[in-house]
């Protein structure tokens, strides 16, 4: 980031409308200093980078006029009672002037028309001073457009309709209000998840503290019941956590010392001691909801061409209502006031509020379920590469494996009387294997002796004295090769001998992950082609291949065969790491996607990280993704058809003005409720 530019987040009071967030983005991206502006409908929030000398004041007095306040994102402010909204306000004016309209056409059958145009024209005058400011900033708006047919309604003598006309359009605003306030409460139940303090462990005493005082490496203690407050690793004690809400984990996951345990997930029974493993600001839950308040600005290809389509075509469609109310009067002598009617029906059915909305909401919901499923996305660009992806390449250890070898036969001496004499020299070393023969022994309650004379190679082989012998363990190049009756099967394989004399042979395996298979079969089965790219030796993929039944592989690779290959695949193709070593491949690929562990380091190096390291998170992303896609062609399509539908009919004099409004609203609040139905979405296995 640029040392002269702040990065600053607003709350958008007011922001009810698609077409609007446009607006916004493109007037803040005028003001000079300012600089990556992206306006987000779904959850309120606009971004911005300032240069220093700029003030939030600057933005603030470019926004205003439009019709919107700020405020700074999170400041606490309690939201406004019902009955103190804007919206709602200028909606009760109007119903109470038309249903004044209403009494004086039953009372004052003279004077009604006047009380009707008085009437339209008070209840459209908040829509024109905010029509007036946007063509002022050069946006036509549907502010504008409503303002315009409004007003030729009551100078062609259809004032009531006129009337009528802002009612509905009011009604519409008021509902497109609360289905945004339903998408937004996603967020709010992602905040609430994250307890306000948290026990803190300071000499043996604990201490409630706020939770944003907690720092890495300061220990934290949960009781039963409790949420957890920060990212962090356990220390002492035993239990079982609630992770649906974060990782959608339906089950209690049981935690021991040195297991991950999350912010915001509950402590079901026992007590835990833990380790903070990440600032508040950068725990898991924090970049689900950071993720998720960015998701529509961060705008998915088709978003992007939807508004650059929306910058266009709203200015046409003004061209097309006055096409409809000149052309047929000046070229075919047709009714004036006939065609005038019909031509500001044109421009409310052309509002372009629906079409705008149709991918960003979509996207939002999506984006929110993919969060609480565990599964971080960078954005919608993300989201819709994972919905077209064609093929999908793996790493495989720590990827597809567990990322940690275990002791899985042994050839020659039995196992509890050569494992005391292996476990004694490797007790010291921090190797994988040496970790594997320690679990082993401990898993069998063998009493490790202690060595004398230790010495090694490393890489190579150890030595050392046990109970009185000279035992000796290598790989078996070292050991001169395996002996007469020892077979490795993709296996990595440790020779042991006894005061000169080969007594066993240690196999070790990385095994695949319990759900990798299970993952693999839902990813094929949505098309996608699959294949495993690792730098490990031929033998040990192919047996892992062929433990998930015959997948595809690639063995002995280098970090520029990786990156060919992925290529090589069908596109759009994606890539499945741990986010560090294979970052270049990461990066290189259409989709990256980096296995749990650091979600920080993992989302810059993908698109798309899961918290926990589990297979079967990516393959439901998969399914959600293609869902995703499917709702917000399906939007597009209610878009573009009800606005077809309604143009068609009222060239031909079927429709008015207030069908015309009604068709606008409906399309609106169809496109917002099919993209909420992503919230509650669940894979095809659990639905």
């Amino acid at each position: 980031m640029n040392s002269t530019t702040k990065p600053l987040v607003f709350d958008v009071e007011g922001l009810d409308c698609a077409d609007c967030a446009v607006k916004i983005e493109k007037a803040v991206g005028r003001l000079p200093g300012a600089s990556e502006v992206a306006v987000s409908f779904t959850s309120g929030k606009l971004f911005v980078k300032l240069d220093a000398g700029v003030s939030p004041q600057a933005v603030a007095r470019v926004v205003e006029p439009l019709g919107y306040r700020l405020r700074p994102a999170n400041a606490g402010a309690d939201a406004a009672p019902w009955w103190q909204n804007g919206k709602l306000k200028m909606l009760a004016l109007s119903a109470a002037l038309l249903l004044l309209a209403l009494a004086a056409q039953l009372l004052w059958p003279a004077g009604a028309r006047w009380v009707w145009s008085l009437g339209a024209l008070v209840s459209v005058l908040p829509l024109a001073r905010k029509g007036v400011a946007s063509l002022l900033g050069g946006w036509l708006d549907i502010n504008a457009l409503v303002t315009i047919s409004v007003a030729g309604a009551v100078v062609i003598g259809a004032a009531a309709e006129a009337l009528v006309v802002v009612f509905l359009f009011l009604v519409g605003e008021a509902l497109e209000g609360l289905a945004a306030g339903r998408a937004r409460s996603t967020l709010k139940a992602l905040a609430r998840l994250a307890p306000a303090t948290a026990r803190r462990l300071e000499g043996g005493v604990v201490r409630e503290v706020p939770v944003e005082l907690l720092e890495v490496g300061e220990l934290v203690q949960v009781p039963a019941g409790e949420r957890v407050p920060a990212d962090a690793v356990v220390t002492e004690g035993a239990g079982s956590v609630d992770e649906s809400l974060l990782t959608g984990e339906s089950a209690p996951v049981p935690k021991q010392p040195g297991d991950p345990i999350y912010a915001g997930t509950v402590l079901l029974e026992g007590q835990l001691v833990a380790r903070v493993t990440a600032p508040t600001e950068n725990s898991a839950l924090a970049q689900i909801q950071k993720l998720v308040e960015r998701a529509d600005a961060m705008k998915s290809p088709t978003t992007r061409v939807i508004d650059r389509f929306a910058r266009y075509y709203t200015p046409l469609v003004m061209v097309a209502g006055a096409m409809t109310a000149l052309l047929p009067p000046l070229l075919f002598a047709q009714p004036w006031h006939v065609w005038v009617y019909r031509g500001l029906a044109v421009l409310l059915i052309g509002c372009p509020c629906a079409l705008v909305l149709s991918a960003p909401a979509a996207v939002t919901a999506a984006l929110a379920r993919a969060g609480r499923m565990g599964v971080l996305v960078k954005g919608g660009d993300a989201l819709e590469t994972a919905g077209r992806l064609r093929g999908l390449a793996f790493d495989k250890t720590g990827t597809l494996t567990e990322g940690r070898p275990r002791l899985v036969r042994v050839w020659g001496m039995g196992e509890r009387e050569v494992l005391p004499l292996v476990a004694a020299l490797e007790r010291s070393s921090a190797h994988p294997i040496a970790a594997a023969v320690l679990a082993r022994a401990e898993e069998l309650g063998i009493e490790v002796p202690d060595a004398r004379d230790l010495d090694a190679l490393p890489g190579a082989w150890v030595r050392g004295r046990v109970a009185g012998h000279e035992v000796w363990v290598g790989s078996p190049a070292a050991a001169g090769g395996l002996p007469e009756g020892a077979h490795e099967n993709g296996e990595t394989a440790s020779v042991v001998r006894l005061d000169g004399r080969t007594v066993a042979v240690l196999f070790f395996e990385d095994a695949p992950r319990p759900e990798a298979q299970e993952a693999l079969k839902r990813i094929r089965a949505l098309g996608i082609e699959t294949v495993v790219l690792s730098g490990d030796r031929e033998p040990a993929v192919r047996r892992l291949a062929q433990q998930l039944g015959g997948l595809d592989y690639r063995a002995e690779l280098r970090p520029e065969d990786k990156l060919r290959l992925v290529q090589e695949l069908s596109h759009p193709a994606g890539m499945v790491g741990d986010g560090v070593n294979d970052a270049p491949t990461l990066a290189a690929a259409d989709l990256g996607v980096a296995m749990g562990g650091g979600t920080q380091v993992a989302l810059e190096a993908a698109g798309v990280a899961l918290v926990e390291p589990n297979l079967l998170r990516l393959a439901h992303f998969l399914q959600l993704a293609r869902a995703a896609l499917g709702n917000i062609y399906t939007n597009v399509a209610v878009a573009l058809g009800l606005k077809a539908v309604f143009l068609v009919t009222t060239m031909l004099g079927y429709t008015g003005l207030w069908l015309a409004v009604m068709a606008d609203t409906g399309a609106t609040l169809l496109v917002t409720a099919n993209a909420l139905r992503l919230l509650g979405w669940r894979p095809k296995s659990e639905a």
